[in-house]
C-alpha cells in the first residue's frame, strides 16, 4: 500500500489475552412465507419467546426482519458456533409461524412498499424525519465488529479499510433481485442504502476528534437523529467499543460471514502492525469503484485501489489476500480464508449462484428455495 504525505499518530495494537484483535459479527436476515416465499411480516412472533435460546436475536426496523449477534470472539471456530446456533434458533421459532428465514440482501419475492416498521418510537421518528427513504427498507447486510482500545485505533484502521472496500462488497455481494426481477447488479442492497445521506464510504480522517467533529456536524445538519444514524460503511460504533465494517450484504451461508470476519480483523491487525498511513485514495474513485463493485461483484472488473485502473476483481482479492496473510497465519485463519476464497472464484458469489438458481426454470420461487436452504447451516 501506498504511503501518503499525511500525518497521523500510530497507536499501539490492541489484543486479547490470546493476542488476537477481538470480533463480532451481526446478520440481519428476512423471513418469508413457508408456502409462497413471499416476505412474512412475523418477526414479532418469531421473536416472541426467543430468549430461552441463549443468542442474542433482535428484531429490525421492518416487520419481516430479524437479526442475530454473536458474542465477542477471539477465534473463528467459536465465531462460526455461535453464528449457526443463532440461524438454527431462528430457522426452528420462523417454521413455527409457517415462515422461513432466508440470508439475502434484498427479498427476491413479495417486497411492498411503504416497508411495515417494527412498532418502535425510534422507527416511526426515522420515518417522519427521512419520508420516503424508509419505503423500501427491506436490506439485509453484514457488520463485522473489531474490538479496538481507543478511538485513534478505530481512525486508523478505518483509514486502512477504505481501499478494500470495494473488494469486501464485490466478495460479499448477494442482492441481485428486487420488486420481483433482476437488477443487473450483484449488491442491489448497497444500490438501495446509498440514497441515505450518511452511508456510503467515510471520508478519510486525520484523528478522532476530526470524525467526531464531523458527526457532530452531521447530526446538527439533521441527517442523523444520532451518532447510532451514521450509516458509513465504516464506522465507530455507536454502542460498542468497536470498529464496525457495514458494507457487505448479509452472507449466504456462516462460512462466508465468517471469511469476510476473517479478513476484515486481519486488515485490522496488518494496519496496527504497519505503522504507516495509507493514502487516502481519491473520493471520487473509492466512489466509482463502490458502484462497479455494486455492479459486478467478484465475477468482474474492480478498480485498483493503488493504481486506479479498472482490474478483474479476482485480481484485486488475490493482492488483498497477499497483503494480510501474515496476520491470517498469526490467527491460524489463513487456509480457511484462502480455502475460502477459491470456493467463491469456484462456485461464485451469493449473487451468482442465486441467478444460477433462477437459470435452471426461470423461476424466482426456485430462488427464494435455494436461498432458504443455503442459509441453514450444515
Amino acid at each position: 500500500m501506498q504511503v501518503g504525505s499525511r500525518t497521523q499518530s500510530v497507536p499501539a495494537q490492541r489484543t486479547s489475552i490470546e493476542g488476537l484483535l477481538t470480533v463480532g459479527v451481526e446478520e440481519e436476515f428476512v423471513l418469508v412465507e413457508a408456502s409462497t416465499g413471499h416476505l412474512a411480516n412475523r418477526a414479532r412472533e418469531v421473536l416472541t419467546g426467543a430468549d430461552r435460546y441463549e443468542v442474542d436475536l433482535q428484531p429490525e426496523i421492518a416487520q419481516y426482519q430479524v437479526e442475530s449477534a454473536s458474542g465477542i470472539c477471539t477465534d473463528m471456530t467459536t465465531l462460526r458456533d455461535e453464528l449457526a446456533v443463532a440461524r438454527r434458533a431462528l430457522i426452528e421459532r420462523a417454521a413455527r409461524h409457517d415462515a422461513r428465514l432466508a440470508a439475502t440482501g434484498t427479498p427476491v419475492l413479495g417486497l411492498t412498499m411503504p416497508t411495515p416498521l417494527t412498532d418502535s418510537p425510534r422507527y416511526h421518528r426515522m420515518a417522519q424525519e427521512m419520508g420516503a427513504l424508509t419505503n423500501d427498507l427491506a436490506i439485509c447486510g453484514c457488520h463485522v465488529h473489531i474490538g479496538l482500545p481507543d478511538d485513534e485505533s478505530k481512525i486508523f484502521v478505518s483509514n486502512h479499510l477504505r481501499p478494500w472496500l470495494p473488494t469486501l462488497l464485490a466478495l460479499g455481494a448477494n442482492s441481485p433481485y428486487w420488486l420481483d426481477g433482476d437488477t443487473g447488479y450483484a449488491s442491489w442492497r448497497y444500490v438501495v442504502w446509498n440514497r441515505w445521506p450518511t452511508s456510503g464510504p467515510p471520508p478519510h480522517f486525520d484523528s478522532a476528534a476530526e470524525y467526531h467533529a464531523a458527526r457532530e456536524e452531521i447530526v446538527a445538519s439533521g441527517a442523523a437523529m444520532d451518532a447510532g444514524m451514521l450509516y458509513w460503511d465504516v464506522r465507530l460504533s455507536a454502542r460498542h467499543p468497536t470498529l464496525e465494517l457495514r458494507v457487505s450484504d448479509v452472507a449466504p451461508t456462516v462460512e462466508e460471514a465468517v471469511l469476510m470476519a476473517a479478513l476484515v480483523r486481519a486488515i485490522a491487525s496488518t494496519a496496527l502492525s504497519s505503522g504507516v498511513a495509507p493514502a487516502p485514495i481519491p473520493p471520487h474513485l473509492l466512489k466509482v469503484a463502490m458502484w462497479r463493485a455494486a455492479r459486478d461483484g467478484l465475477e468482474g472488473f474492480g478498480i485498483d485501489p493503488v493504481t486506479g485502473a479498472p482490474t478483474p476483481a479476482p485480481t484485486i482479492a488475490a493482492s488483498l489476500l497477499r497483503w494480510v496473510r501474515p496476520a491470517l497465519e498469526f490467527a491460524g485463519d489463513y487456509e480457511m480464508v484462502s480455502e475460502g476464497l477459491d470456493r467463491l472464484l469456484l462456485d461464485g458469489t451469493g449473487a451468482a449462484r442465486q441467478r444460477r438458481a433462477f437459470a435452471r426454470r426461470g423461476r424466482l420461487d426456485d430462488v427464494v428455495g435455494f436461498l432458504v436452504a443455503q442459509t441453514t447451516p450444515a
